[in-house]
């Protein structure tokens, strides 16, 4: 296998030429390249073929990795090496034409994250990093925030599209959060959520019922930027299992954890 920054180089190559595909398309996007996975989750024409270029360039720098993607369109086998892709992430507002949808590509080893870029595609951001080597956006070392109070913190969650029996949980960790910090944001891509949290634009970012491929690359690029990632009882491993993340700048882990620990589990 060729070395892990170089590998990172030619990812970046990958998301960028997809990401150009992506743009475009959008422009044209019509009804019938719409599909529904659920009432109120969408897939598009696009999603699927962006996903089949990121599968077919990326086989050729690592062709014995396997695959965790979001739309099937290859086999999911479980290997050594396994490329967890987000081909679109943020899918509804690219549908509805708001600039804001990312793709996101994880590479693990053994179940271990050692590659992660999430590539916000209308701003043209790419967010990286390799493992024990810090976090780059475009190049630029990143790091997380340094505030410690959540009185001066912007903090992200997202709303996912199902699970609504925790609506009154969600609603009350709102009721709770919001006297407590400066601002909530809903971004729609859970991906660039984290890589605003690795560099230090938000100061958290939480939200449940996410899949290994909408956390896997942002996550990583959290901790290497040096945030800390839990579930919502401050585990700081499980969360995939648990479909629960919190991410935050490490210094208002504590506090928020709290929270969100309160609203969800206090009874």
């Amino acid at each position: 296998m060729m070395p892990l920054e170089e590998m990172c180089r030619f990812v970046i190559e990958v998301a960028i030429k997809t990401g150009n595909y992506i743009r475009e398309r959008q422009k044209l996007l019509t009804t019938n390249d719409i599909e529904y996975k659920g009432e109120t989750d969408l897939v598009t024409a696009v999603d699927k073929k962006a996903e089949e270029i990121l599968v077919h360039s990326l086989s050729i720098i690592l062709p014995e990795a396997g695959y965790t993607t979001e739309e099937k369109t290859v086999s999911q086998e479980a290997k050594e090496f396994m490329w967890v892709i987000d081909p679109i992430d943020g899918t509804t507002n690219f549908v509805h034409g708001i600039p804001l949808y990312s793709i996101s590509i994880a590479l693990k080893q053994n179940n271990e994250t050692i590659l992660g870029l999430v590539y916000e595609i209308n701003r043209e951001e790419c967010f990286y990093a390799v493992k024990n080597n810090g976090a780059f956006l475009n190049g630029v070392p990143i790091s997380v925030s340094k505030n410690t109070e959540l009185k001066n913190c912007v903090l992200a969650t997202g709303f996912p599209p199902a699970k609504f029996e925790l609506l009154e949980q969600y609603l009350q960790s709102m009721r709770a959060l919001l006297p407590e910090c400066r601002t909530i944001r809903r971004m729609g891509s859970a991906a660039v959520d984290l890589a605003y949290v690795a560099c230090g634009r938000f100061d958290g970012f939480f939200e449940y019922g996410l899949n290994e491929w909408d956390i896997a690359a942002g996550a990583f690029i959290v901790q290497e930027a040096g945030g800390s990632i839990s579930d919502f009882k401050g585990n700081k491993s499980g969360y995939n299992e648990t479909r629960e993340i919190i991410a935050t700048n490490a210094k208002i882990d504590g506090a928020l954890t709290s929270i969100i620990k309160n609203s969800f589990y206090a009874n």
